[in-house]
């Protein structure tokens, strides 16, 4: 509990740290946003939070309105519903910017389970209900082992690929982090993460 409150002031003091130093991203990825495609700049979704609390996590839009109503939660890698711009945010993990803001109301923590949708919150049993005790993150475990997403999931049946074989594997490494949670794998894992956009900016 005593990390966990440390860990809380940390996530204040960087993500308005990282809000200040990133506007000039953040302005110009709005105004392309704005300038490409129709309609809002930010896309807010339902997700499960800390103690089973919805909340609505914050990315810069990247597919056209209604995607997932249109085609499901998951992405293919040749996803029609992608805006002009959205395959290149998703690479270089630039949608997710806004999510600092989230960090820093307090919904998300920069290291934690990645928020899931409540479609698969709901199934989830005692066991896997422990993911939802602590608050959920930008990057995690699961981030790492499944950083290329889109690439991974291919173009066919997403959803179901997802649901079947991405999902458990998922959950298995959010209830590692849970069961391990300390400052030293929290560094660990934004250690990592940031070796790994180098590498994704390399390909």
């Amino acid at each position: 509990m005593r990390y966990l409150k440390f860990k809380r002031l940390c996530d204040i003091f960087f993500s308005l740290l990282f809000i200040i130093l990133s506007l000039p991203i953040l302005l110009i990825t709005a105004l392309a946003i704005y300038i490409t495609s129709p309609g809002p700049i930010i896309y807010k979704g339902k997700r499960s939070g800390l103690n089973e609390k919805d909340f609505e996590i914050y990315k810069f839009r990247t597919m056209i309105i209604n995607a997932e109503k249109l085609g499901g939660f998951s992405t293919a890698k040749d996803d029609i519903r992608l805006i002009k711009i959205g395959r290149f945010l998703r690479k270089f993990k630039l949608d997710e910017l806004p999510q600092l803001f989230n960090v820093l109301n307090g919904e998300m923590s920069f290291v934690g389970p990645r928020p899931q949708v409540t479609y698969y919150t709901s199934k989830y049993d005692d066991k896997l209900k422990q993911i939802l005790t602590v608050r959920p993150g930008i990057t995690d475990l699961a981030t790492l082992e499944f950083a290329d997403m889109d690439k991974i999931l291919g173009s066919k049946d997403v959803d179901k690929y997802y649901e079947k074989e991405i999902e458990p594997k998922k959950n298995i490494l959010r209830l590692k982090y849970i069961y391990q949670i300390s400052f030293f794998l929290d560094l660990k894992i934004l250690f990592l993460t940031f070796l790994t956009l180098i590498k994704l900016k390399k390909k």
